[in-house]
């Protein structure tokens, strides 16, 4: 009588083994993607900007919300996104002074410049390793 009994081909068992565990590497491989890409790295984000029109400075603070520390390398400003230019350090000014942006802190630059009012200023902000952090904003009126 037990012969008679049939079950799955051996063929097929392994088959269906397979595509079980082909399917459970990339469900891991999916979460584990999504999870590191979100809490590792740097993440420098704009925070605020103030002007300073009797200075002629902008004070720009941006923040690290990634889990490892990160360092500015250039400033650009320009008038356009195309047309941007990169600051000389004598007209920008870090704190703190070393330009590195501690996991989740922060780092205020100062920005001298020839601001001309109720003018679109574009700013790209370049650290050593990461992502750009771009932005515009218009200088006050005079």
């Amino acid at each position: 009588m037990l012969k008679s009994r049939k079950g799955i081909s051996p063929i097929l068992a392994t088959l269906l083994l397979i595509v079980i565990a082909v399917a459970a590497i990339v469900v891991t491989y999916a979460w584990v993607i999504t999870f590191t890409g979100n809490v590792t790295g740097q993440d420098v984000q704009l925070v605020n900007t103030y002007w300073n029109s009797t200075a002629n400075t902008i004070t720009v603070d941006l923040s690290n919300q990634g889990t490892a520390d990160g360092k500015i390398d250039s400033v650009y400003i320009g008038t356009s996104a195309t047309n941007l230019n990169l600051q000389d350090d004598a007209y920008v000014t870090y704190d703190p002074e070393s330009k590195i942006i501690v996991s989740h802190g922060t780092i205020n630059i100062v920005l001298s410049y020839e601001w001309e009012f109720n003018t679109e200023y574009y700013f790209k902000i370049h650290p050593e390793v990461g992502v750009d952090c771009e932005f515009h904003k218009t200088s006050p009126a005079s």
